[in-house]
């Protein structure tokens, strides 16, 4: 049984590779001042997991947060990055909508698709969480959806987050949530997105 399950862990890490190394980040605060987003939308937050177009297997997972003060993603030892959109530790700031288009056209691709689930939650509560994942720090690699479930295990609604390395399990936990919407994307780009660094600018002011 100790080799199955030693045996089982070397396979979640292998699967989870494409969530990235932790990578210790810190925008300065007038970079970070500049792109705070507010969006008009009620409060919520929305769980984008990563799938295998191929295996179905789940690759990574993220979260971002709208709350009133303001819009970012929590996008755990992940790989997006664009010059207008500065970074602390996996929390990316300045999440417009032209930003949020930007991080799924990112991600999805010929052999990859992203499940987006959006979760209708109180004011209260997406403070809470934005804070939460602004104070967790860099995540180490193929912890991405562990690190997710761990910031939201002590959030009202939320404290029968499943504690676990797999995203596919972590969206399956979302389902059960009153979601006001799920959508899948997909999209035929080529699997070698490295040119897509070159985007158009996102600058909010």
């Amino acid at each position: 049984m100790r080799v199955i399950r030693h045996t089982l862990l070397l396979v979640a890490v292998a699967i989870l590779a494409a969530c990235g190394a932790a990578e210790p980040k810190w925008a300065p605060d007038a970079e970070v001042a500049r792109s705070v987003y507010r969006d008009p939308t009620p409060p919520a937050l929305t769980l984008y997991t990563v799938i295998s177009n191929k295996s179905g297997a789940g690759l990574h997972s993220a979260l971002m947060v709208n709350a009133p003060s303001q819009r970012a993603i929590f996008d755990p030892a992940g790989t997006f990055k664009h010059p207008h959109l500065p970074e602390r530790n996996d929390v990316i700031f300045g999440m417009s909508d032209a930003a949020v288009d930007f991080y799924i056209d990112y991600h999805a691709r010929i052999t990859f698709r992203v499940v987006e689930q959006k979760i209708p939650v109180s004011p209260q509560v997406a403070e809470l969480v934005l804070a939460r994942i602004q104070a967790y720090g860099a995540v180490p690699k193929a912890n991405c959806a562990n690190s997710i479930s761990d910031i939201l295990k002590d959030v009202p609604g939320f404290s029968d987050a499943p504690q676990t390395y797999f995203p596919n399990r972590l969206m399956a936990w979302m389902s059960t949530k009153p979601i006001t919407s799920s959508q899948t994307h997909y999209d035929n780009s080529p699997d070698d997105n490295d040119g897509m660094i070159y985007a158009p600018p996102l600058r909010l002011q």
